[in-house]
């Protein structure tokens, strides 16, 4: 059997600190089982351009990584990656701050990886490689020979051509993206947003299958939405419903709602709008003051980028307005932290919440929005309102669908929640539950690599790539 090697930006060590595990490796997990290798950037900075492979072995999986030195992290991570890519991919042009040396610089990283991790491939192996800051990564393997199944997973959205056309390079980062035998988008909407630009900017004609041949190459692009394990978290909100810090966090409400949102500290997030949207459900619906409290976790990332600075500033300057203006000498309306919580106390946090607030402005799927269905008690759910430009949105059509730049429009369906009837509550979340319980992280996985396994080997790919349907 072909071993899968996983290969994204950060690797998640086994026994190393740091943040605790997010959506993305949480559902690669699943891809790996037994004999399975994960390579990719350790996190470390070092002095120097350090390529040597390092290497850990746990429960028959051998995580390698490689160190970054500060000018690549800087050009590749900080530069393109975050301050290009990453707007450009949630539709913020106007955050876009483009160098030709960051661009470069990514190129170059890409390259590096790609010249450690050919030292690490069997002949059989199949390469799944995730998200944008690793699109070229397939096409510098192709440069060195590697005619392995490739794959290649965007976990963030993808934009229509008339905004893509904006990217510097954009045609080389597309055409590297044929490079893959297999492309995999969150939704049908990123996938079609992809097609039409390879089509517009490229020439390249898609069949209606979504494959797309070029002389030399098929490559197939699918929508195959990430999922969770949901067994595995309702359990360990079951669990979580009965610790310490549940139970700190139930006695501190005082009998009091509680409506709670949990994100990383990113501009893609909506956190601005959404505590506008608080602040205005307290002053337009004045009966759930002193009700309702709202704990906002947003766990700081990517500190060295100015947006992020600047994000926090105006999110500790809105907490403090609400605060001051609605605060009673036993109620604090508004709880905002920035220190990451664990998982398990977030998913016991879950369980007792009657709202849950996912309002990204844009967003690849947000698997939050699905944890936060999966830990919820059947007898006394809580409500989800979600944003309609997040990926899960199409699949999660039970929720309070809302429009992120609309504050009123979030704070009304805040409302809704908060009257709304155990009944109605039950029936919208058991229909969510269904649909999160199926669409897992094993059926992603599994899906996926079942489509990579069919492809046929470029070894032989222009002999049989006709036929394909």
């Amino acid at each position: 059997m072909a071993r899968v090697v996983i290969v994204s930006n950060r690797v998640p060590i086994p026994g190393q600190r740091g943040p605790r595990p997010g959506g993305l490796t949480v559902a690669l997990g699943n891809a790996l089982k037994g004999d399975g290798l994960w390579f990719g950037w350790s996190g470390d900075i070092s002095a120097s351009a350090d390529t040597t492979v390092r290497r850990t072995e746990s429960n028959g999986i051998t995580y390698a990584t490689i160190d970054l030195s500060q000018e690549d992290y800087n050009r590749f991570y900080v530069g393109f990656a975050n301050s290009t890519l990453w707007p450009l991919l949630h539709f913020r042009l106007g955050l876009i701050d483009f160098k030709r040396d960051d661009l470069d610089g990514y190129f170059l990283v890409n390259r590096t990886l790609a010249a450690a991790l050919v030292g690490e491939l069997r002949p059989d192996d199949q390469v799944w490689i995730h998200d944008y800051h690793l699109i070229p990564l397939g096409a510098e393997l192709r440069k060195l020979g590697v005619r392995n199944r490739l794959g290649f997973f965007l976990h963030v959205p993808f934009v229509p051509a008339s905004l893509f056309v904006a990217l510097p390079q954009g045609q080389t980062l597309l055409r590297a993206c044929l490079a893959y035998d297999v492309i995999g988008f969150q939704t049908d909407e990123h996938q079609r947003d992809f097609l039409d630009a390879v089509k517009q900017m490229l020439g390249v004609e898609p069949n209606q299958n979504g494959f797309l041949e070029t002389a030399d190459c098929l490559s197939r692009s699918i929508a195959n939405p990430a999922g969770i394990d949901a067994r595995a978290f309702a359990a360990m909100a079951s669990k979580a419903e009965r610790s310490s810090d549940t139970r700190r966090l139930i006695s501190s409400l005082v009998g009091r709602a509680l409506a709670i949102g949990v994100d990383r500290l990113d501009y893609s997030k909506g956190l601005p709008n959404r505590f506008t949207a608080f602040g205005k459900l307290l002053q337009d619906f004045p009966e759930h003051q002193q009700n309702v409290s709202y704990l906002q976790i947003a766990a700081k990332s990517r500190e060295d980028v100015s947006e992020y600075q600047s994000l926090r500033r105006e999110l500790d300057r809105k907490a403090g307005n609400i605060n001051g203006r609605y605060a009673e000498f036993d109620w604090v309306p508004l709880r905002y932290m920035t220190r990451p919580v664990s998982r398990s106390s977030i998913a016991g946090f879950f369980r007792k919440a009657r709202i849950g607030l996912v309002t990204p402005l844009r967003d690849g799927m947000n698997l939050v929005a699905k944890e936060f269905v999966a830990a919820q008690d059947h007898n006394d759910p809580g409500v989800l309102i979600l944003s309609r430009f997040a990926g899960a949105a199409e699949e999660m059509e039970e929720a309070l669908i809302v429009n992120p730049y609309d504050p009123d429009e979030i704070s009304y369906a805040m409302h809704q929640a908060l009257i709304m009837s155990g009944e109605e509550r039950q029936d919208r979340m058991e229909r969510l539950r269904a649909r999160v319980f199926t669409s897992t992280a094993e059926a992603y996985c599994r899906r996926f690599l079942t489509l990579l396994a069919a492809a046929p080997s470029r070894l032989n790919q222009s002999a049989s790539k006709h036929n394909l349907a």
